[in-house]
């Protein structure tokens, strides 16, 4: 298992477009990933999972993968929020 914690910087948080985007790149990953805030768990290829989450500006998140593609796919999603979503 691979994790790391990040925190939303964009104005938007994990809604509409920039979850759409988180979604989209967590699907080209075969492990299973999975998104946490405040304790409880979400699946980072369910939309409704992610929007569901409400994670807004300032939030922190924490980013987990199983498999054999877990780091890579980690690395990519915290690249994805720190990069504001390429807004």
């Amino acid at each position: 298992m691979y994790k790391e914690e990040v925190t939303l910087k964009n104005e938007t948080g994990l809604h509409a477009r920039p979850a759409s985007l988180f979604v989209k790149e967590a699907a080209r990953f075969t492990s299973e990933i999975t998104v946490k805030k405040d304790g409880k768990e979400y699946n980072a290829k369910s939309i409704m999972g992610i929007l569901s989450m409400g994670a807004g500006k300032g939030d922190t998140i924490l980013i987990q993968a199983e498999g054999s593609d877990a780091e890579e796919a980690v690395k990519s999603l915290v690249k994805l929020v720190n990069d504001n979503f390429n807004e």
